[in-house]
């Protein structure tokens, strides 16, 4: 029986872990439930799940949380500094990252600083500061296991292979395209915010659909993809496959190729995060090859979707260029959902402040924070 503490579970990832483990409550129970915002939610989950403890880290929504919860003798904090530390509980086995963006940073390095093993969806973790955080797990000896389809599918393909030294040449991400797929430039300059957060495959929050979208998000999961497979972004190229069936493929040294192949359902990664080494059983939808008679394959259309050049151009300065990049994409994202800054225009922001930010060869955790907080501050002043 593993104990789980889901970081961040009122949102996408979140609500679809609990799904996994109310269907399998022999493998897995709940220690520590958070949010940021939605309270209601939380103690709904609260009351169902019946965790040790919860964490709002809202302060204005702590005294509605811990009276609605008090019965029920639940232990409840709330603030940033609370949501760091609960990781450090000595009853939790695994810790799911499931928050936004930056936010998840320090929960994460401070599980991996106290030997928790976690489930990794928040792929801004590896983004900003993906040298440190490795560096952290192999130190502690605490597993980074990926939770994002394309890495999980990626990380399936590697079961076995390095027991017998078998080398990587070159992972294929693939990528469903998005809403804008075929779009020329001149479309993509009057798309909408409502246009841009239908996905055509997957259900996520608004800020991964927006990344999705702009092609941002393929390049987030790129660098993340580096570090945790220990690879040059070089050999990771980015596929676009419409029907987001092969999730992602690994070619070996010999020319071999694997793909982990499934329905477009986050449920499958959560479980095998959760459950990593064993499987276990789901009544998951099946794949049926006659639903999908034909797979097809397009290169992306850099010039049209700046932001995976952006990307690429990042990490290959490394140091902390993506950590800059990757706060001037949560401001640019945010302008446009507030109708700030058109599609387009999103892409013009994120160079502009990866241009104005100092640029860190070595950057310590420090560092990494000060560059994030200096780079949100520029990216906005550019509004």
């Amino acid at each position: 029986m593993k104990r789980v503490a889901i970081l961040g579970s009122t949102g996408s990832i979140g609500t679809q872990a609990l799904e996994v483990i109310s269907q399998n409550p022999q493998h897995f129970t709940v220690e520590v439930l958070t949010a940021h915002n939605n309270a209601d939610l939380l103690i709904e989950q609260a009351i169902q799940f019946q965790p040790n403890t919860v964490i709002i880290s809202n302060k204005e929504k702590y005294l509605y949380v811990q009276q609605s919860l008090d019965k029920y003798m639940i232990k409840v904090f709330a603030g940033e500094e609370a949501l760091a530390q609960v990781v450090e509980m000595d009853s939790i086995d695994i810790v799911l990252g499931a928050l936004v963006g930056y936010s998840g940073l320090i929960p994460i390095i401070n599980a991996l600083k106290h030997g928790k093993p976690v489930a990794l969806a928040n792929k801004e973790v590896l983004v900003v500061a993906g040298q440190l955080v490795n560096k952290l797990s192999h130190q502690h000896n605490a597993a980074i296991l990926p939770v994002d389809s394309e890495h999980s599918a990626i990380f399936q393909c590697m079961a076995g292979e390095f027991e017998y030294g078998n080398s990587i040449e070159k992972l294929f991400l693939t990528a469903s395209g998005g809403p804008f797929r075929g779009y020329t430039q001149i479309q993509l300059q009057s798309v909408t915010k409502q246009q841009a957060l239908k996905h055509p495959n997957w259900d996520m929050g608004a800020k991964v659909t927006i990344d999705s979208a702009s092609l941002m998000n393929k390049g987030l999961e790129m660098i993340e993809a580096k570090w945790l497979f220990g690879l040059d972004a070089k050999q990771i190229e980015i596929i676009v496959h419409p029907q987001s069936i092969i999730h992602s493929a690994v070619q070996f040294f010999d020319g071999s190729i694997k793909a982990q192949m499934g329905l477009p359902d986050m449920k499958l990664p959560i479980q095998y995060a959760l459950s990593y080494p064993q499987r276990v059983p789901s009544t998951f939808p099946r794949f049926s090859f006659w639903d999908y008679p034909q797979l097809t394959f397009e290169k992306p259309v850099i010039e049209n979707f700046r932001n995976l050049h952006i990307a690429y151009e990042a990490i290959a300065k490394s140091g902390n260029m993506p950590c800059i990049m990757n706060a001037a994409n949560e401001v640019a994202v945010q302008a446009f959902l507030h109708d700030k800054i058109s599609f387009l225009s999103m892409s013009g922001l994120i160079e502009k402040t990866m241009q104005h930010i100092s640029y860190i060869a070595q950057p310590s955790l420090d560092d990494y924070i000060h560059t994030h907080n200096e780079s949100i501050a520029y990216a906005q002043s550019l509004l």
